[in-house]
């Protein structure tokens, strides 16, 4: 990108478009002169928070370490949290958000509602953007062949933690619907091979 300025420019502004969407709550709140009593509202966001942040955190941790073995050279991590989830980190990352946004909710007085779009846009740009499709895309075509990941990807969910037991008895019209497993997320499958088929 560095040999191509207007690649780099559009990167550049593509991140500062993001950091800008993502804090639009933050930014509201810290330019507000009210001053409201706590509220339940506002403990549910900062526990939210606290536990997308523990979450991403942990999740990092623990991918860091999965790659430094030397015995988990050339697979894919599916320890720890990632064994409840392909992509904990991501989770972890929306839930801090949107708690921020939930806390930031007492404050808010009609047009700064519309700082919900800073948790949407992330949302969005995770699940079908930059974040999981890519991620998935290169799992698939590093791992695709390998029937251990086939039956990782068959049982473990996408986003939402739960535990492979259960996730992998879920009809697909419910994983989709409601656990964020999309197509895209399997396009490098051969068809009689998607797991979701």
């Amino acid at each position: 990108m560095r040999n191509n300025l207007g690649r780099l420019a559009v990167f550049w502004i593509f991140q500062a478009v993001w950091v800008w969407a993502v804090s639009l709550p933050v930014t509201v709140v810290n330019a507000s002169d009210r001053n409201p009593f706590l509220k339940a509202v506002d403990l549910i966001g900062w526990l939210m928070w606290a536990v997308g942040f523990m979450v991403e955190a942990t999740a990092d941790q623990q991918k860091l370490t999965f790659k430094k073995s030397t015995e988990n050279r050339g697979k894919w991590c599916n320890a720890g949290l990632w064994k409840y989830t392909r992509h904990p980190n991501y989770f972890g990352e929306i839930l801090l958000w949107w708690g921020i946004f939930v806390a930031s909710t007492p404050i808010l007085k009609k047009a700064e509602w519309l700082v919900i779009f800073g948790p949407i846009f992330l949302t969005l740009l995770l699940l079908f953007i930059s974040g999981i499709p890519l991620l998935e895309e290169s799992a698939d075509k590093k791992f695709g062949n390998v029937d251990g990941y086939r039956l990782y990807k068959q049982r473990t969910s996408p986003l939402i933690p739960l535990p492979p037991e259960i996730y992998g008895k879920l009809p697909a019209w419910f994983k989709s619907a409601f656990l964020f497993e999309f197509p895209l997320y399997s396009r490098n499958f051969p068809p009689e091979e998607q797991i979701w088929s």
